[in-house]
């Protein structure tokens, strides 16, 4: 291990300083580089800012993933300012012991503001419990491999006509978008529901949890807004619900084991179409 990395237990203890420092408004408890780049719900920052000033109380329970190999952190809990409740979801970067970028997304009722708005109470929530067991050794996958199955999720879900490409899923997968729960994941695949989906772009694959088989992911889902009814693959006619430009911003993280996708969790809002993430290189984003 190289000087400027930091071991799972470090990372661990910094996710945990940082998730101290932040409900109590105190940045000075975690080791928070002076120059730290924070950015929450895609706009760049001064720090502190934000849900920092703001937030009264985490009402978690929070999950957390770490890649030793990157320096990442990333971090799935509920947050509570003043009487709004919401979703955060938090990627740090490490280098030499420091946090050197802090990456938000807070959910709430008031920046759901395209349909559908899914979001699920707080209070009831709790994380897929094998989300933080390790994967059992003949289910564990090389890092570049489960890149390759989260990838395989995106590529479905981009222009969704039914094919599943690259992927797989168990049958007791449940995507939980800001806590609410979207069980039977392959079958509305397969049926092409999520036709309305023109893009999935600025694709990045931030943290790998190997030992857990866990991949944190940021992405912009776009909806252009042209398509009016489409057909699923059983033959039923829908109206798509997006009648208008409209893109998600999602830190979407998935539990792999052997090939499969067996649990999914997302923190999303609604931003002006086709926004860029400030992490997003330009040329990524404008070609």
């Amino acid at each position: 291990m190289t000087p400027n990395q930091s071991t799972r237990e470090e990372l661990h203890k910094i996710a945990d300083l940082y998730r101290k420092a932040y409900v109590a408004h105190q940045p000075e408890i975690a080791p928070i580089a002076a120059n730290v780049r924070f950015s929450e719900n895609n706009v760049a920052l001064s720090f502190p800012d934000g849900t920092w000033d703001t937030v009264g109380e985490e009402v978690g329970p929070a999950l957390t993933l770490v890649d030793e190999k990157s320096g990442g952190i990333g971090i799935y809990t509920a947050i509570r300012t003043l009487d709004v409740p919401g979703f955060l979801a938090i990627r740090l970067k490490v280098n030499d012991g420091q946090i050197i970028e802090i990456e938000h997304i807070v959910s709430t009722r008031r920046n759901l503001s395209g349909p559908p708005t899914p979001i699920g109470a707080v209070e009831d929530f709790t994380h897929d419990p094998d989300l933080i067991r390790d994967v059992a050794p003949h289910e564990t996958m090389a890092r570049d491999d489960l890149i390759r199955i989260a990838n395989g999720y995106w590529d479905t879900l981009e222009n969704n006509t039914g094919e599943l490409r690259g992927v797989a899923f168990s049958a007791d997968c449940t995507r939980f978008e800001n806590g609410m729960a979207f069980p039977d994941v392959e079958r509305l695949f397969t049926l092409g529901r999520y036709r309305f989906n023109e893009r999935v772009r600025d694709r990045d694959f931030m943290l790998v949890d190997e030992p857990r088989g866990l991949v944190m992911s940021r992405a912009f889902i776009d909806h252009k807004g042209v398509l009016d009814q489409y057909e699923l693959t059983d033959g039923t006619i829908v109206d798509s619900i997006f009648r208008e430009p409209h893109s998600w911003s999602v830190l979407e993280l998935f539990k792999i084991k052997s090939g499969i996708i067996t649990a999914i969790e997302a923190t999303f809002i609604a931003v002006p179409y086709y926004m860029p993430s400030p992490w997003t290189p330009t040329q990524r984003w404008m070609a």
